[in-house]
């Protein structure tokens, strides 16, 4: 079998597979005769190693980190997607199937996933083929695919594999504290999202106004979207990596927080998911979800060994809580609110 893997530091969070263990993988899932003739590891991925594997037909593999090397708030990333995978249903057609899953770790020592391979050509090398114009296109899928994932409701609030909070501030204080020890954990300060914990906690009222749980995509963006390769204008031929899922406010979503991030053709995304929230107590609860982004963000940069965008991360932050702070006391806003 031909192996294509990607070159890496000795010491990058990333470890790829030996032809061996993907050949042990391919027999554990599709028999004993199954034999791949290539394997070829793709780099989008940025948590996951994949592999796009040539059997009789394409299939793609992921594979997630060794246990020890996971952070405790992305610990079961990949049993959290294989969870989400019915409460993914209104968006199926767009999502590969799953194939097989291996958590026993008797083959290879870490959880690993095969699926179907989506045709189609990944957005961020495709999407510039097309005029900045014609992208409001692309983007006002990527709203109505939101929706839609947005429209199913959940049991509780949390992480869709467990653990469930029956309030909302509960699974945000709970997440901004995971992050932290995580964060202390690989030495790096972790002071602000632990003062971020704490504003949350004075203005869990304002939290719990959020009283249905809304399925979150977790990661959906532009780098997780499949484009049909000859399609005149933006066509959205698949959505990928749905680890990251929770039960949730679904202004809390990353997709939210990038939509808003620049005022570009990204804007169309609004005219097909409609329109946020925009009263005071939602303004609040917003600057949480940012501070709880750059939160992740830091733990996420620190594991890609991005020492300035780890720096960075402290400036952002900063701003985020002297918002929060600015604000007052949350029950305020919800006075105001009534009046």
């Amino acid at each position: 079998m031909e192996l294509q893997a990607i070159e890496r530091d000795p010491d990058a969070f990333q470890r790829g597979l030996t032809t061996t263990q993907i050949q042990a993988i391919c027999r554990r899932a599709f028999g004993a005769d199954a034999d791949p003739v290539s394997a070829v590891e793709l780099g989008y991925g940025g948590y996951n190693s994949v592999y796009r594997i040539e059997l009789p037909e394409p299939v793609i593999l992921r594979i997630a980190p060794e246990e020890p090397k996971q952070f405790r708030s992305e610990l079961h990333l990949m049993r959290n997607e294989y969870a989400s995978v019915p409460w993914l249903a209104p968006i199926a057609p767009l999502m590969p199937r799953v194939l097989a899953v291996d958590w026993s770790h008797d083959v290879v020592d870490r959880d690993w996933m095969i699926q179907t391979c989506l045709p189609g050509r990944p957005a961020p090398e495709h999407l510039g083929h097309y005029p900045r114009s014609g992208r409001t296109t692309f983007f006002r899928q990527l709203g109505a695919i939101t929706r839609t994932v947005h429209d199913v409701r959940g049991p509780s609030f949390g992480r869709v594999d467990k653990p469930s909070y029956a309030r909302w501030s509960d699974a945000v204080i709970a997440s901004f504290l995971q992050i932290a020890d995580d964060l202390e954990r690989a030495g790096l300060d972790a002071t602000d999202v632990r003062t971020a914990a704490d504003l949350s906690e004075r203005g869990r009222a304002t939290l719990d106004e959020v009283r249905e749980p809304r399925l979150l995509t977790g990661d959906l963006w532009t780098v997780n979207c499949l484009l049909d390769a000859t399609a005149p204008e933006p066509l959205i031929t698949g959505v990928l990596d749905f680890d990251r899922t929770e039960f949730g406010d679904p202004a809390a979503d990353w997709t939210i927080h990038m939509a808003q991030a620049k005022p570009d053709e990204r804007e169309a995304f609004w005219d097909s998911y409609g329109p946020l929230d925009s009263s005071p107590s939602a303004t609040w609860r917003a600057a949480v979800y940012e501070a709880r982004h750059i939160a992740a963000i830091r733990l996420e940069r620190h594991r890609l060994n991005n020492r300035a965008a780890v720096q960075q991360s402290f400036d952002d932050l900063s701003k985020i809580l002297t918002d929060l702070l600015s604000y007052g006391d949350p029950s305020a806003l919800r006075s105001r609110r009534a009046r």
